[in-house]
């Protein structure tokens, strides 16, 4: 969290713009990121050219970037059990953007992550199902 804290997040931003010019030569570009990267998916998702897709999995930032307005299709997980992101936060989310996909899993922070105690599977899975037929139906 300390680094986090320090990291410049608008050089986080020109360096995703520099990965979608690359990418974007094999075709359909999205971004997926987690945590503080989930935060970054949703702000290029608003901000950045080139993307056809955004999913974010538990972006705290996303909440103080509620007024954002995606450009692309944009999925986004997150767990009812985060201490760190209120879920309320995330229900003004869903709410100020229904044309974005929210799921709320029974679940804590980092439930997507093996590595982690708050690694829940059957989250995990079904968010990742999710985040598969999104992928598929917006890069093709």
């Amino acid at each position: 969290m300390a680094i986090a804290g320090k990291t410049d997040r608008e050089q986080m931003l020109k360096d995703v713009a520099a990965a979608i010019e690359v990418a974007k030569e094999g075709g359909k570009v999205a971004v997926v990121g987690f945590c503080l990267g989930g935060t970054i998916a949703w702000a290029a998702a608003g901000r950045l050219a080139g993307l056809s897709a955004a999913v974010g999995y538990y972006g705290g930032g996303v909440i103080g970037l509620k007024d954002l307005k995606p450009k692309v299709p944009t999925l986004l997980h997150f767990g009812d059990k985060d201490q760190h992101i209120p879920i309320a936060g995330v229900k003004e989310v869903a709410a100020a953007h229904p044309e974005v996909e929210v799921h709320i899993y029974q679940a804590d922070h980092g439930f997507n992550c093996d590595q982690r105690e708050s690694y829940d599977k059957p989250s995990a899975d079904l968010a990742w199902t999710r985040t598969l037929a999104f992928l598929r139906k917006h890069l093709g």
